[in-house]
């Protein structure tokens, strides 16, 4: 294996051979290209020019001949699409019967102070709950609470706003 000297090489070189320029375009070609371009688009013009039609191009130089316009015809409607107009239909809709009122509970806490913050999250989305104090067998609960809403539908839309304020686990229920 031959030694190489890399402490008293000059940066930069690489070798002592020389690189060939690269090699130019030939200037012909582009010429001979350029004038084919140029002869195909003359002779495309002339070719338009000597076989258009003659009614043609002197309608298109005078405007104010008047022109006809043939309509085509509109297609009928078919018969059905008649008979379904003027059929009538009965329909017996049924009055849904509302249940009753509706309360929806977003929790229930041990301490006051955590009901307060999760009505006060409430209210940043935009409703009013309240607060009740309940008393059981385990002791005291604070529940909030929002409503009472007369639909179930109400309910839910309120329900869709908690949820994209991101409080959720709340439950609607008939309000006794």
């Amino acid at each position: 294996m031959a030694r190489h000297d890399f402490i008293n090489k000059e940066p930069g070189k690489r070798s002592s051979k020389k690189q060939a320029p690269p090699k130019k375009p030939f200037p012909v070609l582009l010429v001979l290209l350029t004038m084919l371009l140029v002869g195909g688009f003359s002779f495309g013009l002339w070719y338009v020019k000597n076989n258009a039609d003659p009614k043609l191009v002197e309608q298109q130089a005078n405007p104010t001949q008047p022109t006809v316009k043939v309509e085509p015809a509109k297609p009928r409607p078919p018969e059905f699409i008649k008979e379904i107009k003027e059929h009538e239909i009965q329909v017996e809709v049924k009055e849904l019967e509302q249940k009753g009122p509706y309360v929806m509970q977003c929790g229930s806490f041990r301490t006051h102070g955590q009901a307060e913050t999760l009505k006060a999250k409430i209210a940043f989305a935009g409703l009013i709950a309240e607060i009740r104090e309940t008393t059981g067998t385990n002791g005291i609960w604070y529940k909030v609470r929002l409503g009472p809403y007369k639909t179930k539908r109400l309910a839910e839309s309120d329900k869709n706003k908690l949820k994209r304020s991101k409080i959720t686990g709340c439950g609607i229920w008939l309000w006794t």
